[in-house]
């Protein structure tokens, strides 16, 4: 049988403390247990919707931060995740943060990306396959 590596948007990350859907925090929280990839791109996304739209206080949100991610594999954003970002942004369209995450993705060597953003089912580059985790939820 076949591991998946797995890697998450922020979308997913973010979803992991939502009061409004348990569902969704529950499948959110289900994916720290396969020690997912997080890309420094998806950490800023997440770091700055949390602070936006719950209001958490800057270091209580760095702590909770910095605990949710000892449980993931960070993938740094660097020059080559730029260049090849650049190359998925003009084959794939898509939108510029998003080709960022996804060419984390692929430089971690994950196979599945948990998305809700993205188009479900899409498979990038022959090895990368973007799920949302949520699609079944209606």
């Amino acid at each position: 049988m076949i591991m998946n590596k797995i890697a998450l948007d922020s979308n997913v990350l973010i979803y992991s403390h939502s009061l409004d859907c348990e569902s969704k925090r529950f499948i959110a929280r289900s994916f720290f247990k396969e020690r997912p990839v997080i890309s420094s791109q998806v950490i800023a996304e997440y770091l700055n919707v949390m602070r936006r739209e719950f209001k958490i206080e800057k270091q209580a949100l760095m702590h909770l931060c910095s605990s949710w991610l000892e449980e993931c594999a960070v993938q740094p954003v660097v020059l080559s995740t730029i260049k090849l970002a650049q190359y998925l942004i003009k084959r794939y369209d898509f939108q510029i943060f998003d080709g960022i995450i996804v060419a984390a993705a692929l430089e971690a060597n994950c196979n599945v990306i948990y998305s809700e953003d993205m188009q479900h089912g899409q498979i990038i580059e022959s090895t990368l396959k973007i799920i949302n985790p949520f699609v079944d939820l209606g």
